[in-house]
């Protein structure tokens, strides 16, 4: 089963400096995504509307579609393994209906300005989920001790207060 979720946000990870999009579902359950900074820019600038004199790289495929005639339908982040999620780009062109293996903030990036729905599959929810078990600590430092503790402590929910 799909759930249709909406951008939350964007924020960073103060630990490794990395952009996490924050996804948010009708019922309030949110999924972080650590996404590249380029991809976090694309995504950022289109939520605040931000207009350049060139097209990005995501305005060009979307340009691009458009002179052909390609009706983007929705994006769908569809698995997780080994910690990377993987979606796909859904599509009519010439009364089929296609769809192309994208990475999730490409995806989303894409959906933004198509404006077009994003769905999560279920399953992702129940494995994007923290288990509890006993966190093995490879970096015996007092850093790692921190950040193994740190992330001990995370929950999901923590993820939907933080808003760009």
């Amino acid at each position: 089963m799909q759930c249709k979720v909406t951008i939350a946000g964007i924020t960073m990870d103060s630990e490794s400096n990395t952009p996490i999009v924050i996804l948010k579902t009708e019922d309030d359950r949110t999924l972080p995504i650590w996404i590249g900074l380029l991809e976090a820019t694309a995504i950022a600038t289109e939520l605040r509307d931000i207009r350049f004199d060139r097209p990005m790289t995501h305005d060009l495929l979307k340009n691009f579609a458009d002179m052909l005639d390609v009706a983007f339908t929705h994006v769908e982040i569809h698995d997780l393994r080994n910690n990377t999620y993987f979606a796909r780009i859904h599509f009519k062109f010439m009364g089929q209906h296609l769809s192309l293996d994208a990475r999730p903030s490409d995806a989303m990036a894409l959906a933004l300005r198509a404006r077009i729905p994003i769905y999560i599959d279920e399953t992702i929810f129940v494995e994007a989920t923290p288990v509890e078990e006993p966190v093995q600590v490879l970096d015996e430092s007092k850093e790692g001790q921190k950040w193994a503790d740190y992330l001990k402590k995370l929950s999901p929910d923590d993820f939907g207060k933080y808003k760009v």
